[in-house]
């Protein structure tokens, strides 16, 4: 090998970076202590944070605690971040990307003692009150008011590596004592793309869930108290574009909007393609997959961006004028989707899949806590039944599909249609009985509004009912397997009073005579299912739901049928003549219900403990994922 005529040093086989030869020089050569230039150049240099990661992935934990490298480079770091001359050259810069992929790696690691290990491998536990503290004071004042937004965004990825990484341990502790949330809000509000937004506002929600059933975290009494209506019409604007890129990640895997009337489509029918109206371009197609290949992919949706509906749900437990704008605002650029709109969008994909992960489910039940937190209030609901809204794109990728409505609805009536998919698409018989229960409790409250205002919806009424008695009939077959679920007899008390109720109060929100027969249609038409469905359940001794006004319904119009049809022509009646005795039957009619069906319990966090610390551990694996990207 020739020497280099420069420095009459042989050259290397394969170039290597200067910065990748101080990894291995700390890492790698067993020097205890390394010189203040070392530290001076190393910060200098662009990172490598490919090569830095390979270095530390091949340490061991115990090999972490042994050497004095990693707490002699976090805390070189922060003395960096802390320094006014840092800005010089970019050092800050450097320094945020090295802690964001070195706390990645060090993190995740599995310790014995994962508290005080970590503490050993970064600082030490003599130093770990002084040096940690400067720590969250400098990306503090780096997320407030640092020179760039660029510097910035580093400082929040920063704080997402340690938030995620740190999770189990007590080093979250630094960040409740010192308050970053009005530096977290007002880079969101700084904040020139929804992408920088989205990492601040799943930082907030990250701190906001910190051990918040086991201390008075202080973020929530933030989030509660927060009135900066610009700043919370940005976060509003940040979660739409949100569930718009990971509703588009299920739309990839399977493309669910009819393909519209073209020429050129017209043609391709016919084989004549290739003389259509730029034909000669290249046309590009979308993969399709086939069942099971699709049903993998969508096994692994949401992606990890998700994170960002576990804040959503903070807010909206919280913070009433977050609630009221996520209800009214509109989209920010002409012919652009609104906010709600694609939050319930994303959550009808959400939920068609929910029953293929564990991850799937759990976030399907948070947003459906979030929108059960909007119905139940009476101001939020009114303006869900009078604020309107252009066709919102809603899952169709599984069998049943509900009627594809073209034109401007309210944005109850997509509410309505997402429980209505939800009910439909998880029949399982290891019934999702908590996912259930939501999606039942939220209809029941809605159509106690409605009833309560006389609030008259048109809406495809028949597709409700259909859905709600197809339910009663699988609960009645596979009563062995769901009856000893827990809580179920809440489920089951839910859908019996919400059929009891809307018998009661039809008139009082269906728009017409014939939606309401056609409900009373569809009870006297399951009768049997009814009488098997109580049975089974023992439905009959608990006073807690209406199954008696059902039945009751049922056998006074198999009276009716018997005394005008006869018992041989019962059952073979069409559509015209059921309808017709259904109105002969209103006259001596006289339906029983149990008082308070239009009556319901509020939501209270502590109730969903279980699931919320299930959904932010599944938070906290999302934004490990996304700061190694």
């Amino acid at each position: 090998m020739e020497p280099s005529p420069l420095t009459q040093q042989a050259r290397p086989e394969v170039f290597q970076q200067k910065i990748v030869q101080l990894y291995e020089q700390l890492f790698i050569v067993d020097d205890d202590e390394q010189t203040e230039g070392f530290w001076k150049e190393f910060f200098l240099l662009k990172p490598d944070r490919l090569s830095l990661r390979r270095i530390l992935e091949e340490e061991s934990p115990d090999d972490l605690l042994n050497y004095p490298q990693s707490r002699q480079l976090f805390t070189r770091a922060v003395a960096c971040l802390r320094s006014e001359s840092s800005s010089r050259a970019n050092a800050d810069l450097h320094a945020l990307d090295t802690l964001t992929t070195f706390l990645s790696c060090v993190l995740d690691k599995k310790y014995t003692n994962p508290s005080s290990d970590v503490i050993n491998v970064l600082v030490g536990l003599e130093e770990v009150d002084a040096v940690f503290t400067d720590f969250v004071s400098a990306l503090d004042n780096i997320i407030r008011a640092g020179r760039s937004l660029e510097l910035r965004q580093k400082a929040v990825q920063v704080a997402l590596a340690v938030t995620s990484g740190a999770w189990s341990t007590t080093l979250l502790t630094y960040f409740i004592q010192r308050d970053l949330f009005m530096g977290i809000t007002n880079f969101i509000q700084d904040s020139d793309t929804p992408s920088r937004a989205a990492d601040a506002f799943i930082l907030l929600g990250m701190l906001a869930n910190y051990n918040k059933f086991e201390f008075q975290n202080p973020y929530q009494m933030r989030l509660s108290d927060f009135v900066n209506e610009r700043a919370i019409r940005t976060i509003i604007a940040t979660i739409g574009a949100a569930c718009q890129q990971l509703r588009a990640c299920y739309v990839d895997v399977h493309d669910d909007v009819p393909e519209g009337w073209t020429l050129s489509n017209t043609l391709g029918i016919i084989g004549l393609r290739s003389i259509a109206p730029g034909a000669s371009k290249a046309a590009t197609t979308k993969s399709v997959y086939d069942d099971e290949t699709a049903k993998k992919m969508f096994s692994l949706l949401p992606m990890n961006q998700a994170a960002i509906l576990l804040s959503t749900f903070d807010f909206a437990h919280l913070n009433k004028l977050f609630c009221t704008n996520l209800v009214v605002m509109g989209s920010t650029e002409k012919g652009a989707e609104r906010p709600l709109a694609s939050y319930i969008s994303l959550t009808s994909y959400i939920l068609q899949h929910a029953y293929l992960s564990g991850r799937a489910t759990q976030y399907a039940h948070l947003n459906l806590m979030a929108f059960r937190l909007l119905i139940e209030d009476p101001i939020l609901c009114k303006a869900l039944c009078s604020t309107t809204c252009a066709p919102i794109r809603m899952c169709r990728q599984r069998q049943p599909l509900l009627p594809q409505i073209t034109m401007d609805r309210p944005l109850i009536c997509y509410l309505l249609d997402l429980m209505v998919d939800g009910v439909n698409h998880n029949l399982r018989r290891r019934l999702d009985v908590g996912l259930y229960t939501l999606c039942v409790g939220i209809l029941l409250r809605i159509i106690s509004y409605l009833s309560r205002t006389r609030c008259r919806l048109q809406y495809h009424w028949a597709e409700l009912w259909r859905s709600l008695l197809s339910l009663v009939r699988f609960l009645g077959t596979y009563a062995n397997d769901i009856s000893g679920l827990p809580q179920v007899e809440t489920l089951l008390d839910h859908v019996v009073n919400l059929v009891a109720l809307s018998l009661s109060a039809g008139e009082a929100f269906l728009p017409g005579p014939a939606a309401y027969d056609d409900l009373f249609y569809k009870v006297v038409e399951t009768h049997d299912v009814l009488l098997k469905f109580r049975d089974a359940y023992s439905l009959g001794k608990r006073p807690s739901n209406s199954i008696g006004t059902l039945i009751g319904v049922g056998q006074h119009y198999r009276r009716i049928l018997e005394e005008n049809a006869g018992k041989k022509r019962l059952g073979k009646l069409d559509t015209l003549q059921m309808a017709a005795i259904i109105k002969e039957g209103y006259e001596t009619l006289s339906i029983q219900t149990k008082e308070g069906l239009d009556r319901w319990e509020k939501f209270r966090e502590p109730d969903e403990r279980v699931l919320l610390k299930k959904v932010a551990r599944e938070a906290v694996t999302g934004v490990k994922s996304l700061v190694r990207e």
